[in-house]
């Protein structure tokens, strides 16, 4: 029995040891940028359809998001590695997808508003395409009279999108 304590302690000892040789595994979130892209400016969209609320509300979503899940930092265009750009193809709100055609029956109607972009991130050093998407097409589903609710969740599923596609680049 004793020999198999000291084989044990050992064992652990050993293990312990390699631990403290500098072979560390793990996994770490990367942003799938280059190392030198530590700055990013995000422009306003170019807005092709009537909604004019959405070009502030996708720039605001996208300025902060991208910086706190990237870890990138703000910079004015003329200074940042990095530039985001697109265009907000379309906006269509109010399908309806969800009614009752029972008149005596109470539901509530669904409605669902889909949001279309082209999107484009630069290294500015070098004028290369980081990321880019055209007709990136993105839904939101809401309430009767909550169209607001509805384009929150198509903005945050194009920015999810974005920095999914930039992380599964590495």
């Amino acid at each position: 029995m004793r020999r198999f304590g000291g084989f044990l302690g050992s064992l652990v000892l050993a293990l312990v040891g390699a631990g403290g040789c500098g072979i560390h595994y793990g996994f770490s979130q990367g942003s799938g940028l280059p190392p030198n892209i530590r700055t990013v400016a995000v422009l306003p969209f170019e807005n092709q359809t009537p909604a004019p609320d959405i070009t502030k509300e996708l720039f605001d979503y996208m300025h902060s998001e991208l910086q706190r899940r990237l870890g990138l930092r703000d910079a004015p265009s003329d200074r940042a590695d990095a530039v985001v750009r697109g265009t907000i193809v379309a906006y269509d709100a109010d399908v309806p997808i969800g009614f009752s055609a029972d008149p005596a029956k109470a539901l509530t109607a669904r409605r669902r508003l889909a949001l279309t972009v082209d999107i484009a991130i630069v290294d500015q050093s070098n004028g290369r395409v980081l990321y880019e998407q055209k007709g990136h097409r993105t839904e939101g589903e809401y309430a009767e009279r909550a169209e607001a609710d509805g384009r929150r969740q198509a903005i945050q599923r194009v920015v999810d999108d974005i920095v999914e596609g930039l992380q599964s680049q590495w």
